[in-house]
């Protein structure tokens, strides 16, 4: 028996989840939102156990850092009765967003990789603080047990210098280590892994092309198991269209906004990271919004919808440049897999290239699923990303808890 409980730290959020990894299992899930607000909310799950089954609370109060909102949690476990030491945790498990040069694998965290961790918040200013707090505050709450980093950028270390070099002076880019790192590399591992699962193929024969698309997106192009390129950069701006993140723009468009047109760097921070995206181009962030505004005939909203399946496009059509032969495309994440209409639109124009959807199979089902023909030349799945449990085995297999 193994129990790990995995945490991912947000700026004012945190998700965790404790889950059996000899039994691929979920036991308890919890969610805190709004940490810092004048009212947030804390919902804490329990999976159906033996014996037990299943139960749930959600409490609205004021959780004013994430000491509070963990605190909480674990108070509402043990009303659940899954505490974390009532299921024999054995390990923390942390999602990390930025690992920059220097991390490439999971890894035990000690003093010196929280040091590290705590330097990258330089690339990572929205990210890592939050992770790195997420650390201390349960390495606080819950006292000798070991913890596991594990980084959004460690799948992608394996671009090759074409793909992750900036193409600007190579000595300011070395001196501040200037480089496309990629994220959500978690989630595209255990996906492409996944995807080659259900085609009953080896992973280390396909190349795919993984589309993880939620409020955060980005695309991968993965050579027989190895990652050679990614739309997301040295921080996750670049790429795709996302809820509020702009993906490619124009450096310059930057640079004029600050030289000529008065705006602070600080201002330019908050433009691309809370006012861009969905959000920027029509008012909805949300993607269900956003549909029910195309289909009302909203002009921004239709705008909006037009600009994301675009910037699809050319990922896909570029990727597959790259790769030269696509076997499979993979849809994850919460818009990839639950919006058949963008599927369907992003892929329309590849049929020339092999690729058939049934349009059944997209449109209807659920998990883990082939959409395309039975006469496509390339396999388009839908296949729900977890990243939770990705991390949970990283944590055995750096931690030696199988053994």
């Amino acid at each position: 028996m193994t129990r790990v409980l995995v945490i991912n730290s947000g700026s004012s959020s945190l998700k965790l989840q404790i889950l059996d990894t000899a039994l691929e299992s979920e036991l308890a899930w919890a969610l805190v939102e709004r940490i810092g607000d004048a009212l947030g909310t804390v919902t804490v799950r329990r999976s159906d156990l033996p014996g037990a089954p299943g139960d749930q609370r959600t409490v609205e109060e004021s959780f004013p850092d994430h000491t509070a909102a963990l605190s909480r949690v674990l108070e509402l476990t043990r009303e659940l009765h899954v505490h974390p030491t009532e299921l024999g945790v054995q390990a923390i498990g942390h999602r990390v967003v930025h690992g920059g040069p220097a991390f490439h694998d999971p890894v035990e965290v000690t003093p010196e990789v929280e040091a590290d961790i705590e330097e990258l918040e330089l690339l990572a200013p929205l990210h890592n603080p939050a992770n790195l707090r997420g650390i201390r505050v349960a390495r606080d709450l819950l006292p000798g047990l070991p913890h596991v980093a594990v980084f959004d950028t460690g799948f992608f270390h394996t671009l090759p210098a074409a793909a992750h070099t900036y193409a600007i002076d190579l000595e300011t880019a070395r001196k501040w280590d200037l480089r496309r790192y990629g994220f959500h590399g978690t989630s595209h591992e255990f996906v492409s892994r996944r995807t080659a699962d259900v085609l009953g193929q080896p992973y280390e024969q396909l190349n795919q092309i993984v589309l993880h698309l939620g409020n955060g997106a980005s695309a991968s192009a993965i050579d027989c198991g190895r990652a050679v390129d990614t739309s997301m950069g040295l921080t996750p701006l670049e790429g795709l269209v996302m809820g509020t993140r702009p993906g490619d723009v124009d450096p310059g468009l930057l640079i004029h906004l600050i030289r000529d047109r008065g705006m602070t760097p600080q201002d330019v921070s908050t433009l691309l990271n809370r006012k861009s995206g969905l959000e920027g181009m029509c008012g909805a962030r949300d993607f269900r919004e956003l549909l029910t505004r195309v289909d009302d005939h909203d002009d921004d909203a239709i705008l909006a919808y037009d600009v994301v399946i675009h910037r699809l496009r050319r990922y896909i059509g570029g990727y597959w440049a790259i790769l030269g032969r696509v076997d499979a495309i993979t849809f994850t994440a919460g818009v990839g897999e639950n919006v058949a209409r963008l599927r369907a639109d992003a892929l329309s124009t590849l049929a020339g290239w092999g690729v058939e959807l049934d349009a059944d199979a997209n449109e209807n089902g659920s998990g883990e699923r082939i959409i395309s023909s039975p006469g496509s030349s390339v396999k388009v799945l839908v296949v729900p990303t977890d990243e939770e449990l990705a991390i949970a085995r990283a944590c055995d297999d750096v931690l030696g808890l199988k053994s």
